[in-house]
């Protein structure tokens, strides 16, 4: 991670410029909501949505950035109808968003959920700027080539998952080689404790909902199948020097404590904060500072107890089947990953079964040949090929 140095100025210090790329999602929601938590202190530069116009719209109206891009070209007269007058720029289709993320800005916020986000995240990160990374699937379909493009431009990429945040807070004042092994937790999702047999009947409704955090749908599933443990494992493997043998997890349910990180000499550190997004996404956004943020604060004395245990391999098998790829390496994470998004959107559409999500996952990766992933393009050809077989599944 690079930093950089104020000036010292006498005059008052410029807002920071942000563009959000995914506002109208969870964390892009939540990015907007620090930015006018900091009265000033930050600038929206840009705002990109998929299809969600209305609440870009709106969105648009209210932070009054200088563009405002809808992925879905359908919603492009609507959008610009409605932002006529405003002073806000408007564009729309995918190319208009990877051209929003290449904007000179301070930070960008990459917060599209899925692979969609791989190429806009590549775009800012060409820039040579700071991009607070809330897409994991970037660094899990294409984690290798990501981190290359980093060094190369010598940008800043800052984690806002929550357990990787935390990671970051944790070893970023120590030296690595002082680390044993580091632990992320998971709350066990709306169906700890639960049989395979009992999941069998599992609805979107229920799987949705998980039991701390407010989450799209699509990661919710991911909470719930313990998927998104499995994509964190190989995220957190490409964004810290680690050895995949020190990446463990531990399921927590009261999503209290986001990482453990033992030292060699026993220590163990831990970092603990209320399970909202607002403090992640705070963090990234002020680094190397730190900024208040909306967040309720840590009662340990009203939580009362910290519990803990091992994930429950059987009933929950995605962590195996993800740190199996994490050890096979090559092209084999980015077939997990495009098989996941179908088999998760699939399932949500009330097409196929709960369980049936993680066993057309496994399914998909034993029957792909590995294939080589020297370019971008290598990586949307295996993504491709990895989604026909699944949607045959």
């Amino acid at each position: 991670m690079k930093s950089a140095t104020a000036m010292k100025t006498n005059a008052a210090p410029r807002a920071k410029t942000v563009t959000v790329l995914g506002s109208t999602g969870t964390i892009g929601q939540n990015t907007l909501k620090i930015i006018e938590w900091q009265n000033g202190a930050m600038e929206l530069n840009a705002i990109t949505a998929g299809n969600n116009v209305a609440l870009l719209i709106e969105q648009a109206k209210r932070f009054k950035p200088k563009l405002a891009v809808i992925a879905e070209s359908s919603h492009y007269a609507e959008l610009k109808n409605a932002l006529t007058g405003t002073g806000v720029e408007v564009a729309c289709g995918s190319q208009a968003v990877i051209d929003a993320a290449a904007l000179d800005a301070d930070i960008v916020m990459s917060a599209i959920v899925g692979a969609a986000g791989l190429k806009p995240t590549l775009a800012a990160i060409s820039k040579g700027t700071t991009v607070a990374l809330a897409n994991k699937e970037c660094l899990v379909c294409a984690g290798e080539l990501v981190m290359k493009e980093v060094a190369k431009h010598k940008a800043t990429l800052l984690p806002v998952d929550s357990e990787h945040s935390a990671i970051f807070q944790l070893l970023d004042e120590h030296n690595i080689a002082h680390v044993a092994t580091v632990t992320i937790t998971a709350s066990g999702g709306p169906f700890r404790g639960w049989s395979m047999e009992q999941m069998r009947g599992v609805t979107p409704a229920q799987a949705v909902k998980h039991p701390n955090w407010t989450m799209g749908a699509k990661i919710s599933v991911d909470s719930a199948t313990l998927m998104n443990k499995g994509l964190e494992l190989i995220e957190a493997f490409h964004l810290f020097p680690l050895a995949a043998e020190q990446l463990q997890v531990l399921v927590h349910p009261q999503s209290i404590i986001h990482c453990l990180v033992q030292m060699v000499d026993g220590s163990v550190l831990a970092q603990l904060s209320m399970p909202d997004m607002c403090t992640p996404i705070a963090y990234a956004m002020a680094w190397p500072q730190r900024i208040a943020a909306p967040v309720k604060k840590l009662d340990l004395a009203a939580i009362g107890k910290l519990e803990f245990s091992a994930p429950d391999a059987d009933a929950f098998p995605a962590v195996r089947i993800a740190r199996e790829v994490l050890n096979s390496g090559g092209s084999a994470a980015t077939v997990l990953n495009a098989a996941n998004e179908v088999a998760v959107n699939r399932f949500l559409k009330n097409e196929i079964g709960f369980l049936d999500i993680v066993a057309i996952v496994e399914k998909t990766l034993g029957r792909l040949a590995a294939c080589p992933l020297n370019t971008i393009d290598d990586v949307f050809d295996c993504d491709a090929q990895a989604r026909r077989f699944a949607e045959k599944l």
